[in-house]
């Protein structure tokens, strides 16, 4: 069985190439039995080795050399309150960093929004990095999505697995410049409560099962 502690830090070192963050801002977990193991602490990913990743209960203990990362909280309450949820990636890219300094949610510019869930992103409420305050802000904007922004933070996925989990985050962050980018021509024009119903309902059978 391959270990999951390989491929958490193969997706931690793509962040970086995929334009979702520089140096060892972000964080990225991945599902095991009943916790989940997740990047360390201030380690550039380039150097780390599976024995830098540590192992986290959902009770908050963890085990290994290293302390995990700070955002740890928002990582176990999307594990324990979502059993759908197999890995958690969490980026300062910057144009899910820009919109979320506006504290907007991105609205159905583009019928991709659909994949997240929902016809929009939502930006969670502010609350300082780390805090068991950040972590409700995120599951208010993560209910029943994939994904959302963090007020003056970045942006927060969570898939069924590490694969799943990156291409949301690359594809969020591509939604998030293409909004801004439209923003900057104008006002975009949205598609309406039908119109996203019906990508939703098309979503729902989309791709390999």
């Amino acid at each position: 069985m391959p270990d999951s502690r390989q491929a958490l830090i193969a997706v931690a070192q793509a962040m970086a190439p995929a334009g979702l963050n520089r140096g060892t801002s972000g964080n990225v977990s991945v599902r095991s039995g009943d916790g989940f193991y997740i990047t360390p602490t201030g380690l550039p990913y380039a150097s780390l080795s599976p024995d830098d990743i540590p192992l986290m209960a959902l009770d908050g203990s963890h085990q290994g050399r290293r302390k995990p990362s700070s955002e740890w909280r928002f990582h176990r309450d999307l594990y324990a309150g979502r059993p759908e949820v197999g890995a958690v990636l969490h980026a300062h890219s910057p144009f899910a960093v820009s919109l979320a300094c506006l504290r907007r949610d991105i609205p159905p510019f583009h019928y991709m929004i659909a994949r997240f869930g929902g016809s929009t992103i939502r930006c969670a409420e502010y609350a300082i990095f780390g805090s068991a305050e950040l972590s409700a802000a995120a599951m208010v904007a993560m209910d029943e999505r994939k994904a959302c922004l963090l007020a003056n933070h970045g942006l927060l996925v969570a898939g069924r697995d590490l694969d799943e989990t990156l291409a949301l985050a690359i594809e969020l962050e591509e939604l998030c410049e293409q909004y801004w980018r439209a923003c900057q021509l104008g006002q975009p024009v949205l598609l309406d409560a039908a119109e996203m119903a019906a990508v939703m309902e098309k979503f729902a059978g989309y791709g390999q099962q």
